[in-house]
């Protein structure tokens, strides 16, 4: 935040009041997370300044509606300059563009030089889901790791919800009380929002609940599911560094990520059969590219599903 509050100095009154309510729209209207409002905010503040500083005066709405095509290559310029990768830079790139189709359409003017600019390639990385024994035996570990018991059985739970229910961490995290104990399924607000219906497996209620036989707060309705040793809500940063440890300890790549439990979900219900679209609400995906991108199934696995399932192939190996 001290680099937000740096920039701002540099923005004109009116060019940070337009960022905030831009801000609270999309909080408000679009449902985005704290994160990503952080995100937004430290991206597009950081765009402003650089145009103050590059044309000499603080960008007021009014400047900021001329800004040319040359202004927008000098500003990639100085973010690839300054060490910014491909890829944080297309970020970047994507919440100063989100913030000119507001702006643009409240204040009447053109916004084509920005929304013109081209985001530099790059490669995508693939998730790296887990294989079924390496996960298993993250489990099995993160359940020894901690000399009280309580902690242990939380650790197993929260990653037995990743692996067997395909959840965020974060959506793990914002569990409560009134979720216990946990029924057939579970009804969770992810990203945007938006709400899905989740299958909760025996075994994933199972963990669940023998946590919380034995965790020494009791659940309350409003607090958190998943408590910190001091009574607190368990933090992502804490499950992160059991699974670490776990990873060293099973002698597991650097990708052996708590995320990367979620992806082996949708790995091996797909390598199981599992049909991509399901998968995709399970998820709570918007587009299913997506969840193509989750899956890590050989291609000779799905031109497997591919001719048993579709009819012309079925005729034509007849």
């Amino acid at each position: 935040m001290a680099g937000v509050s740096a920039q701002s100095l540099l923005i004109s009154d009116a060019a940070r009041d337009a960022l905030q309510t831009w801000l609270s729209h999309q909080k408000a209207l679009k449902g985005a997370a704290e994160n990503t409002i952080l995100a937004y905010q430290t991206d597009v503040a950081e765009f402003l300044a650089f145009m103050t500083d590059h044309n000499g005066d603080r960008q007021g709405l009014a400047a900021l509606a001329r800004i040319t095509v040359s202004d927008m290559r000098a500003w990639m310029a100085r973010m690839r300059g300054s060490g910014v990768g491909a890829r944080s830079l297309a970020r970047k790139l994507s919440a100063v563009k989100s913030f000119y189709r507001w702006l643009a359409a409240r204040e009447g003017f053109e916004p084509t030089a920005v929304l013109s600019a081209r985001a530099p390639k790059f490669t995508k990385k693939l998730p790296r889901p887990l294989p079924e024994n390496a996960a298993r035996d993250v489990i099995d570990t993160v359940a020894q790791q901690s000399s009280q018991p309580w902690v242990n059985a939380r650790d197993a739970a929260v990653l037995t919800l990743l692996w067997g229910c395909g959840l965020r961490i974060s959506e793990a995290l914002s569990l409560t009380g009134q979720d216990a104990p946990l029924g057939d399924s579970l009804r969770i607000t992810g990203k945007g929002g938006k709400e899905r219906l989740v299958p909760v497996l025996p075994a994933a209620r199972d963990s669940v609940a023998a946590y919380l036989s034995i965790c020494p707060y009791p659940p309350e309705p409003q607090a958190a599911l998943f408590r910190a040793v001091r009574g607190g809500p368990l933090s992502p940063r804490a499950v992160q560094g059991v699974m670490q440890k776990a990873r060293m300890q099973l002698g597991l790549p650097a990708t052996a990520t708590p995320h990367a439990m979620r992806h082996s979900f949708a790995t091996h219900l797909l390598s199981a059969g599992g049909d991509l679209r399901a998968i995709q609400e399970l998820l709570g995906h918007a587009s299913l590219s997506t969840t193509q991108a989750y899956t890590s199934v050989d291609t000779q696995r799905l031109m497997d599903v591919y001719a048993a399932a579709h009819p012309r192939a079925r005729r034509s190996g007849a």
